[in-house]
């Protein structure tokens, strides 16, 4: 009969008989857990010499003998001969230390499972039968993705001390949240939420998760950043969850580093879930690098809020791109900071409204003309401006044109 346990390996001496495929395979999981590893083989894969060539474990260059199991914890014995295997999982056996014996389960104390983690939880899988590890790997993916797809009510059950996760939901895609962010939305019993960002993912949230909405645009702030602060500190000591659920990443121009802050001087745990920020995103789904060899090696992001800082006037007119976001009332101010600063006149810019939304849009222009056209077709936020001659029309296209074809 096979019972499943989660252990502990951080720290512990696991012993490795082997370092051929398989036994590199698992050693990585081992190196994942911290586990303190010491490798015993004769010859050992190009994965496992560099792993010991930078110190993440110890290699014994020769064949492992009883005396090497003596202060393990736990062994795998994943040598390519079965008898050697079979000693190792007897010799394991005597001293009490479960072991996996990779050439026949049957004669191990022990089978690993195919996991997946989703934030504080693991879920494993293992079989009870003759091996099948193509089986149970099937079978975590299939589990690991309902679970990661949102389909699980991921929340404690029990009381315990409250947190805050700071979410970065990404450009506004649904699905360009990562996968850490749609979990802990899940383990949400309180999600604190901006108007940016990909705010359909909270359909996802059970009925009784208390969703707080404390959303800002250009002219409104109906609630001031220190009552977020509070708001997020008060619900983790009320022993909560609390995922803020933010726009873009939630340390570029997000204000996650103040809310984070505010948890610890108030002694909260706080979890920061980087996320895909707009100023990197948008022009990549819209068709614009912000770096191309040839083209520009730097990209300058800044906010708009404050108009052109000397910072951003420079990379202007040294031809880097500039990506502003929060910017379209401060345009005009922008583009004439940078002409008078020394940018180009014909250098393209590209504003892009709502992206990675049904309802995107691109208006483009030059130095010259932007802010004129802007006005003209309406441009409203949000939208990404990008300054540069990365931004200019059917630029991917016409240096695909531009390079010759390959002869195989």
């Amino acid at each position: 009969m096979t019972a499943l346990f989660g252990l502990d390996l951080g720290g512990r001496r696991v012993v490795v008989a082997g370092a051929g495929h398989v036994a590199s395979r698992r050693v990585r999981r081992f190196l994942a857990e911290g586990a303190d590893i010491m490798v015993v083989a004769p010859e050992a894969s190009d994965d496992v010499r560099r792993h010991a060539q930078h110190g993440d474990l110890e290699w014994r260059e020769r064949g492992i003998v009883p005396s090497d199991l003596d202060d393990a914890w736990f062994v795998l014995a994943a040598t390519d001969r079965p008898e050697v295997n079979d000693d190792v999982a007897a010799w394991a056996a005597e001293r009490r230390v479960f072991c996996i014996d990779a050439s026949d389960a049957a004669k191990g104390t022990a089978r690993q499972a195919a996991a997946s983690r989703h934030g504080d939880l693991v879920v494993g899988v293992v079989s009870t039968d003759k091996p099948d590890p193509a089986r149970i790997r099937a079978v975590r993916d299939a589990v690991a993705a309902h679970i990661d797809a949102g389909e699980v009510d991921l929340r404690r059950r029990r009381a315990g001390q409250g947190r805050v996760i700071l979410v970065g939901s990404g450009p506004g895609d649904p699905g360009l949240i990562t996968v850490r962010g749609r979990q802990a939305l899940a383990e949400a019993d309180v999600v604190v939420t901006d108007r940016l960002g990909a705010t359909e993912l909270l359909v996802t949230v059970p009925y009784d998760v208390e969703v707080i909405n404390v959303g800002k645009s250009p002219d409104t702030h109906p609630v001031p950043q220190d009552q977020i602060n509070r708001i997020l500190v008060e619900h983790a000591l009320a022993g909560r969850t609390v995922v803020r659920l933010k726009g873009g990443d939630p340390f570029v121009f997000g204000r996650g580093g103040e809310e984070a802050h505010a948890c610890i001087v108030a002694g909260v745990p706080v979890e920061v879930v980087p996320g895909v920020t707009s100023a990197l995103s948008v022009p990549a789904l819209a068709g614009i690098p912000v770096t191309q060899r040839g083209i520009s090696t730097s990209v300058l992001v800044t906010s708009g809020h404050a108009g052109a800082d000397a910072a951003a006037v420079a990379a202007m007119a040294a031809g880097a791109t500039v990506v502003v976001l929060m910017g379209v009332a401060a345009l005009p101010d922008i583009v004439a900071a940078g002409l008078a600063g020394g940018a180009d006149a014909a250098t393209p810019v590209a504003i892009i409204e709502r992206g990675t939304t049904a309802d995107e849009r691109i208006t483009r222009g030059t130095l010259s003309d932007i802010v004129r056209l802007s006005g003209e077709t309406g441009v409203k936020p949000p939208a990404v401006i990008v300054i540069g001659d990365v931004a200019r029309p059917e630029l991917l296209a016409s240096q695909a044109a531009a390079t010759p074809a390959r002869r195989e």
